[in-house]
């Protein structure tokens, strides 16, 4: 059976594209074939709603990490969140790590607030202070019935 020179190159087109495509998914997922080195932390929230293993953990805007695991606990009812940050990057033990959104419509990430302790925070250390995800709806419906109750009329 004879190819025709355009069928291989069309195929390895599509190969090329294929390949392009699953590089792209990759990158814009935050996802990595391979573990980056880091150290782990970790922090409980009341609410961590929007984040998940992968999620961005910043500081200044700087992609210094991302959560590894996030976990029930059940005792406490609390969003139980570990955290992976590069190596050479050291906290000051009393930093606060905070569950933050990049607008109204956009996405969660995990920002860390640096403090001025002249200690640091060791590998599976755990924040002290933690400042959880705030919802939109609950926001709202503040602003429009001037009360901490979210089922208070006006």
């Amino acid at each position: 059976m004879a190819y025709r020179s355009w069928e291989v190159l069309l195929g390895a087109l599509v190969l090329i594209a294929a390949a392009v495509f699953v590089v792209f998914a990759l990158r814009t997922t935050g996802t990595a074939l391979t573990q980056s080195q880091g150290y782990p932390l970790h922090a409980t929230f009341r609410s961590a709603e929007g984040v998940r293993p992968g999620t961005e953990v910043r500081l200044a805007g700087v992609k210094i990490g991302t959560v590894t695991a996030l976990t029930l606990d059940p005792q406490s009812f609390r969003a139980q969140i570990t955290v992976s940050v590069l190596q050479g990057i050291a906290l000051p033990a009393d930093s606060t790590i905070q569950v933050a959104s990049e607008g109204l419509l956009g996405g969660t990430f995990v920002e860390i607030l640096p403090g001025g302790d002249i200690d640091n925070l060791q590998p599976d250390d755990t924040f002290q202070d933690t400042q959880s995800a705030v919802s939109l709806i609950q926001l709202l419906l503040r602003a429009f019935t001037g009360s901490d109750d979210a089922e208070a009329t006006p």
